[in-house]
């Protein structure tokens, strides 16, 4: 019997590399073309960040909420578990952030400010939505399997992380919980399938926690 410590990462996956980027390329096409809806919604996003109004604070959270239950049903639960048994432990993950979001997210001021932590995540925010779709034809893969902010977990993570450094309020340490610990599963998974695009996953997991500790400059609650 081998010790534990020859296992590698890819021993404990429970599919292919193939299967799981087949797996992508599906979800994409049932759901065509919410791409485009969640991209709006992403630029809309953006749009009340930099130019905030007394209800886009609520609106935000709201946005991200309705996308965090949706990639819990749609993806996790309906397609994932499907290849990983272990998904159907994560979406509950996803639908508690979605109901953080909707409970906790509402009392944040969601807007961008000129510090570290404000341009950090809006840096990470803009990668989310822009280029991390752009990583499966830059890395040889086909743009079907693009993973898109709103319909696959990676990005959405990411993007929320990115999010709430960006928001001011008491409790916003508790919006990146969930989003932080995905970060690091989905490393843990492209690693272990030797997706050069893990350690994309891993840097935003190590950006949003040593930005989290940074203090914001603005007033807590939305104006």
């Amino acid at each position: 019997m081998p010790e534990w410590w020859t296992y590698s990462a890819e021993d404990f996956l429970l599919f292919s590399p193939r299967a799981y980027w087949r797996l992508i390329e599906r979800h994409n096409e049932a759901l065509w073309p919410a791409q485009l809806l969640t991209l709006l919604l992403g630029i809309a996003i953006l749009w009340f960040l930099l130019r905030p109004r007394p209800w886009s604070h609520r609106l935000i959270a709201g946005g991200l909420a309705v996308l965090w239950g949706w990639v819990a049903w749609s993806f996790l639960w309906e397609r994932y578990a499907t290849i990983n048994w272990a998904a159907v432990y994560m979406a509950p993950l996803f639908a508690l952030q979605a109901v953080l979001l909707a409970s906790v997210g509402g009392r944040l001021r969601w807007s961008f400010d000129r510090t570290g932590r404000g341009s950090g995540g809006l840096a990470l925010f803009l990668y989310a939505l822009v280029l991390h779709p752009l990583t499966a034809p830059l890395l040889g893969r086909s743009i079907r399997g693009a993973e898109v902010f709103g319909i696959t977990p990676d990005p959405t993570a990411i993007a929320t992380v990115g999010l709430v450094l960006m928001a001011a309020g008491r409790w916003s340490w508790l919006l990146l919980v969930i989003p932080l610990l995905w970060c690091l599963v989905g490393w843990l998974t492209l690693y272990g399938m030797g997706a050069a695009e893990s350690w994309v996953l891993l840097a935003a997991a190590g950006t949003g926690a040593v930005l989290a500790v940074l203090p914001t400059t603005r007033r807590p609650g939305p104006k």
